[in-house]
């Protein structure tokens, strides 16, 4: 437990190293925090914090920077919340209504990166089915095949399959009019259960067909089931704290495109009330080691679908970042519901 002169100074430095970058040092503590202190008791402070694990002091400067703990107890204990003005908010509800769900989403993305100027990531609403309707084989060459997928909700999919035979148009036919006629209306784990049980019946020729079929449809779902839209990922490049450490840029980078971990991680967010903030390595994920995602759910018709969030550095204005999360989440929930903040 930090006292009420701890927790001032620490305030003061959080606010001072985020606005300018640079450590603090004692002098700008004095100056900034309104409080009538020595230099030394200052120094006694700092070396507490820092004993603590609230603030490190870099090699190359006397100052003191916080650490992830110090972001940690500024967020829950000591942030002032700078809300939204009303003309900002006004143009961030007048870019998310009155477009179609797909756009709209991609809109809420857009505006996250471009009010934060980090990346901006919306994890897309769950399909309600991944049932399938209709599958077509279509040949395309000697030994690929493009495999139609069309789902219980109208969506398609398609993908290329690479055979080791040759099939004729009346085998592909008949293989997809056996698969329509016998599985249509359950997903691809149904169908695989059920096909394992009568693999006997089909011909021996087909059957590598249909085990291409199920992989492929397996990888098509579940790449559609929760895929993200992010913009504005070339803006970390223009963060110094991230841009100076290009293996990490990479990892992080790379994170983007895998999208497995980064789509769990604000799953998380997706189960809980209200924003969620993660703190470097609090995120699980290496890459985020030196960032901040804050996160918050969204909902249509009062039922959460998604999240979304802006991921940057740890030395982010968390008192702006907060409300523009906050708020694009309930603006998207207000647009895809059809009804008014």
């Amino acid at each position: 437990m930090l006292d009420e002169r701890a927790r001032t100074l620490l305030k003061t430095l959080v606010e001072h190293y985020i606005a300018d970058g640079q450590p603090v040092g004692s002098r700008a503590l004095s100056k900034f925090s309104g409080l009538d202190l020595s230099p030394a008791t200052i120094r006694n402070v700092m070396a507490d914090l820092e004993e603590a694990g609230f603030v490190a002091s870099p090699h190359t400067s006397a100052g003191r920077i916080p650490t992830a703990r110090g972001y940690r107890l500024f967020v829950d204990r000591l942030l002032t919340m700078q809300p939204l003005e009303a003309r900002q908010l006004g143009q961030m509800e007048e870019a998310l209504q009155g477009l179609p769900a797909n756009q709209v989403i991609a809109s809420a993305s857009q505006l996250l990166s471009s009010l934060s100027h980090f990346a901006g990531v919306v994890i897309t609403p769950r399909r309600a089915s991944n049932r399938i309707r209709q599958i077509e084989f279509l040949s395309l060459a000697e030994k690929r095949i493009l495999l139609i997928i069309v789902t219980s909700d109208g969506d398609v999919q398609n993908r290329i399959l690479s055979t080791e035979k040759a099939y004729s148009p009346s085998e592909l036919v008949s293989a997809a009019n056996y698969l329509n006629q016998n599985y249509a209306g359950l997903d691809f784990e149904q169908i695989r259960q059920r096909l394992s049980q009568e693999i006997q019946r089909l011909r021996d020729d087909i059957k590598p067909l249909m085990a291409l079929a199920l992989d492929a449809g397996d990888a098509a779902m579940a790449e559609s089931a929760t895929p993200y839209v992010i913009s504005g990922e070339k803006n970390l490049l223009d963060v110094e704290e991230l841009s100076s450490n290009m293996k990490r840029l990479r990892e992080l980078f790379d994170l983007f495109e895998q999208r497995s971990s980064l789509i769990r991680l604000l799953d998380v967010s997706s189960h809980a009330e209200g924003v969620q903030i993660f703190i470097g390595g609090e995120s699980g994920i290496a890459s985020l080691d030196e960032c901040s995602v804050i996160a918050a759910p969204y909902s249509v018709d009062g039922q959460v679908v998604g999240s979304l969030g802006v991921i940057g550095p740890t030395r982010m204005a968390y008192e702006r970042m907060i409300p523009i999360v906050d708020i694009t989440a309930r603006l998207l929930s207000s647009a895809l519901s059809g009804k008014p903040l």
